[in-house]
């Protein structure tokens, strides 16, 4: 624990400011160095999270921790730290981040190291107690048909109650692993305004705002934006998102000045359904968000209200989620380009499916057609026959194979027929490739909240 921690932040209706540097594990790393500078010129307490899970990265990063003890964090974590850590802790912003994934306390450890050589030192906590991995093969909380010998990662939701500790207690980093998403929000203005962890129409209003910030630029005009209907500016740079909270539970949904794209009603309505199932009752670790009587008011140009949050008794419950190993996932692909292209790819579909059918009958392989039937094709292939026999002459197909199975020697025998088209199918097939790796899989469950205790440890 550290020496001296800072103590909280008072209660009142002071401003706070969070920000999102990240969104995904695949966001742009330096968004956050303008997101850093427009913190810095706030005035109040200031927060910069970065959301680094999903479901499947979580299980391959324990992947990565059994390959390696000193791995298991999220893949890019320092992509995104070392742009503006030193920076964040001359400004006095703290770091929230679940990027720890299957291995915080190692995060911690190289970042330790790191800020060591450059002269600098930050109070790091880890949040752990959400990975469940090592009890998962006899837990009494585990749905019981669920095949113990998959599991690879077993992780809790967790809330915010740890990350608000953690910053209390003086931490200028705090890294965990499944922390929910908005949790780190919810956590981060519990530190700023004194809120208690039973205050729910206020904890509602955090989650809210930390449930608009985690898809990063989404709230302020990435994947919101159409061409043809909804148009934003300079989608090439835009803006992490800033929510601005006052202590009374005021909530103003804004960007980095000056960037690209923009927050807007539509913005924000697109983002606060995002992913809820039943507005009027989103569970989370904190509280139960009901956003049925949300209002909002645009206030200025990226300046966008929020009203009307409720919020109601945490579940008791909390979500958790397996990561399962065992099948394997294989793809190959071959293009065919000019006259008579889609004659050409439906002879080469006809040929692997004789020929898988004869070789690796136990499979079930999958075919789309490039530039025909893809993204709109169904698993039995009615949609592909369909579009085929409906479809103009296009001169740029592609025949694509997917297979998922646990036999992994079949898969390869699959792929082989692939490739065996460059001599052995129509004219003017190019292109091949294809790859084989694991294939991962989720499954969520429930715990009840009382079999699990988060906890902190510094480094």
């Amino acid at each position: 624990m550290p020496d001296s921690p800072s103590p909280s932040p008072s209660t009142g209706t002071s401003r706070a400011y969070v920000g999102c540097g990240a969104g995904f594990a695949g966001d742009r790393p330096r968004a956050a160095v303008a997101l850093v500078e427009a913190l810095a010129a706030c005035d109040g307490p200031r927060y910069l999270f970065f959301e680094l899970l999903a479901e499947r990265t979580l299980a391959e990063a324990q992947l990565r921790r059994l390959g390696d003890p000193e791995r298991g964090y999220a893949s890019q974590l320092f992509a995104f730290l070392e742009p503006v850590v030193a920076r964040c802790l001359a400004l006095g912003i703290p770091i929230i981040t679940n990027g720890g994934a299957a291995n915080p306390t190692a995060a911690a450890r190289r970042l330790r190291d790191q800020l060591h050589a450059q002269g600098l030192t930050a109070r790091i906590a880890c949040v752990l107690g959400d990975d469940r991995v090592g009890e998962a093969a006899d837990a009494d909380w585990l749905p019981t048909d669920c095949p113990r010998d998959e599991i690879v990662s077993c992780n809790v939701y967790i809330g915010a109650e740890a990350v608000a500790q953690a910053l209390a207690e003086g931490a200028d980093i705090v890294i965990g692993g499944r922390l929910a998403d908005p949790s780190m929000v919810v956590g981060a203005l519990r530190h700023a305004h004194g809120w208690a962890g039973d205050d729910w129409n206020k904890l509602a209003v955090a989650t809210a705002a930390g449930h608009l910030l985690e898809c990063g630029t989404q709230v302020s005009g990435g994947y919101f934006a159409d061409s043809a209907h909804k148009s934003v500016p300079d989608l090439a740079h835009l803006g992490c998102p800033i929510a601005e909270v006052d202590g009374d539970g005021s909530l103003v949904i804004t960007k980095v000045p000056g960037s690209g794209g923009g927050v807007s009603e539509r913005t924000v309505k697109e983002q606060l359904l995002y992913e809820v199932h039943d507005p009027a009752a989103y569970l989370t670790p904190d509280v139960t968000l009901d956003l049925s009587g949300v209002r909002l008011e645009t206030l200025g140009p990226d300046r966008v209200a929020v009203r009307g949050i409720i919020g109601h008794p945490a579940p008791a419950t909390l979500k958790g989620n397996l990561g399962l190993r065992g099948l394997w996932f294989g793809e190959a692909g071959i293009s065919y380009a000019g006259p008579g292209a889609v004659g050409r790819v439906r002879l080469a579909l006809e040929i692997l499916r004789q020929r898988l059918a004869e070789e690796t009958p136990a499979l079930t392989p999958h075919f789309d057609v490039i530039g025909v039937a893809s993204l709109f094709n169904d698993g039995d292939g009615t949609w592909l026959e369909q579009a085929l026999a409906a479809a103009p002459e296009v001169a740029d197909v592609r025949l694509r194979l997917g297979i998922v199975d646990r036999d992994r020697e079949a898969i390869e025998r699959a792929l082989q027929e692939v490739e065996a088209l460059y001599l052995n199918g129509p004219a003017g097939g190019g292109g091949v490739r294809r790859q084989l790796g694991e294939s991962l899989r989720t499954r969520a469950f429930l715990i009840p909240r009382a079999r699990v205790t988060p906890y902190l440890t510094w480094h």
